[in-house]
């Protein structure tokens, strides 16, 4: 769920006539909350809040009006009833969101073939060939806009730009319910007064780092030499975002390979309470989900995790990634951190699971960047011993040190 409230809203309100801004991104506004609101249409415009009404559970999602206290998805119930008492907080309905989200899907390919999902209520559209057909990149953003509330009752923001980065980013920029379309020859106007944490890959820590450094904005970044860069921030990440802040990113809109997963779950013997010892087991996931994903020749889009606790109360949580990957490593932080949002001290875990989704061929990554190549070339390095030797031969030191205790009475793959 996005963080934006809102407040700094930018909109393309009038058509433009360029047909640069190819590529759309599109964003359903507060998608679970708003579906939510479709069968509760007295909540309209009141803060509503998507979770388990529990101060150990955490919000799924919010609408704009509760955005504007500071409550945000992940954030611990407690916390969000605190910065908002009157927000009225609703059950989830996940089977709700996956039908909405699948006719939503079928109204973008009206559109075009070429959709690149990304999880449950985005997607990235490449509207190149469709000009002729519906007009300008404007003109096919609107009728988007128009068809989903029509069919659906829900709204979308759309980004329109020449690369993905700038149109996802634009579509931030027109929450809720806008359209924003930056023209190519606009892309370094537009991006340059973002905050340098409008970037993909700058986090929390990196931010920080930066705006130590001086750099505040993307253009304090972009007019920072590379080789100070590299030096703050390493080869990898220096060079990816100062080709971000130039606007330079070369990936296409890919079609997947729709909503196929790779997953992988374990029935503990007895619960786990411990976190390290989850992480261990989410480790040992990660690297079946990894090598599977690997010998299909794909990459995961998004990380999801299962948690069954053993009242057999079930949660998922799942976490786009700015890039595809087959990388156990990267599958396991991902997993952890999602962890770490649902993780209270005293909770015991029955069940853990994993899955990689949103699918895309291997092949078919175009990506800007690459940080997980090391991690990448060590652990195809591992699968070729294991296609020689057996498996088991080379493992990480962590599963080496999981007791017997934790082997699960049965496990499920899928």
């Amino acid at each position: 769920m996005s963080k934006q409230d809102g407040r700094n809203r930018l909109v393309t309100d009038a058509p433009v006539d360029d047909a640069t801004a190819t590529v759309l991104h599109v964003d359903m506004d507060a998608f679970f909350a708003s579906v939510e609101l479709l069968d509760r249409p007295d909540l309209v415009g009141l803060p509503v809040i998507v979770g388990h009404d529990s101060d150990r559970s955490v919000v799924t999602a919010a609408t704009y009006e509760a955005r504007k206290y500071g409550i945000n998805s992940a954030m611990p119930m407690a916390v969000a009833k605190r910065r908002c008492p009157a927000a009225v907080i609703v059950e989830p309905h996940f089977e709700k969101y996956s039908a909405r989200s699948a006719q939503v899907m079928r109204i973008f390919d009206r559109f075009t073939p070429r959709v690149e999902r990304l999880g449950i209520d985005e997607a990235f559209l490449d509207v190149a060939g469709a000009l002729r057909l519906y007009g300008t990149p404007w003109q096919i953003g609107t009728e988007i806009r128009r068809t989903v509330f029509a069919e659906t009752g829900l709204h979308c923001s759309v980004g329109a730009a020449s690369t993905k980065f700038v149109a996802k980013l634009a579509s931030s920029r027109a929450k809720p319910d806008g359209l924003l379309v930056v023209p190519h020859a606009y892309t370094i106007e537009f991006l340059h007064p973002q905050p340098v944490s409008a970037l993909w890959g700058v986090g929390g820590k990196t931010q920080e780092t930066l705006e130590h450094r001086g750099i505040h904005t993307v253009r304090d970044l972009a007019t920072t030499p590379l080789p100070s860069l590299v030096a703050l921030l390493g080869p990898a990440g220096g060079q990816r975002l100062h080709d971000l802040a130039w606007g330079r990113d070369p990936r296409s809109v890919e079609a997947g390979v729709g909503e196929k997963s790779i997953g992988h779950e374990v029935t503990f013997g007895r619960d786990l309470t411990e976190r390290d010892d989850v992480a261990r087991e989410l480790l040992r996931l990660a690297e079946k989900v990894a090598v599977r994903l690997r010998r299909a020749e794909v990459q995961a889009r998004t990380v999801a995790l299962k948690v069954r606790y053993t009242d057999f109360t079930t949660l998922t949580r799942s976490r786009t990634l700015a890039e595809p990957s087959d990388v156990a490593k990267r599958i396991h932080r991902e997993a952890v951190e999602l962890y770490d949002v649902l993780h209270r001290p005293g909770n015991r875990i029955r069940l853990i699971g994993v899955r990689g989704e949103n699918l895309v061929p291997a092949a078919a990554s175009n990506a800007l960047w690459d940080d997980d190549a090391p991690w990448r070339e060590t652990e195809t390095t591992v699968d070729a011993v294991t296609a020689r030797f057996g498996a088991g031969v080379l493992r990480p030191a962590s599963l080496v040190r999981a007791t017997p205790e934790q082997r699960a009475p049965h496990a499920r793959q899928d």
